[in-house]
């Protein structure tokens, strides 16, 4: 590969970097979702979020950075993961804490509870 092939392949790819990064901000749950999530802490390492979607609740897609999310309710869930469009349905107990890699989902609460979830995102 020549040096012009190879550098126009760079900016390429810095150019579809940033345009995931501002996928990512577009996709915030706080700006999307603000009736459901609420801001609890943040600062320059991590971002904390508290969530409560009632039952029949439906969350748009919006995205995660990597995170720990600790349940607060026992609730059945079905989550659709992008771009691979993956469904998968799963419950999740009162007092369980998950680690998730960063990711791209819509939610929907398929039980018949609220879903009380606080999520820890990280920042570096």
């Amino acid at each position: 590969m020549n040096r012009r092939a190879m550098l126009l392949s760079i900016l390429g790819l810095g150019g579809v970097f940033a345009r995931l990064l501002r996928a990512q901000e577009n996709l915030d749950p706080l700006k999307i979702m603000p009736e459901t999530h609420k801001l609890l802490f943040e600062n320059q390492f991590v971002r904390v979020i508290e969530s409560r979607v009632p039952a029949g609740g439906h969350e748009p897609k919006h995205s995660h950075p990597h995170c720990v999310t600790v349940c607060l309710a026992d609730v059945d869930v079905e989550i659709k993961t992008f771009p691979v469009g993956r469904t998968i349905r799963t419950h999740r107990s009162v007092g369980t804490a998950s680690w998730s890699e960063a990711t791209v989902h819509e939610v929907t609460n398929i039980g018949k509870t609220s879903s009380h979830n606080i999520r820890i995102e990280l920042k570096c």
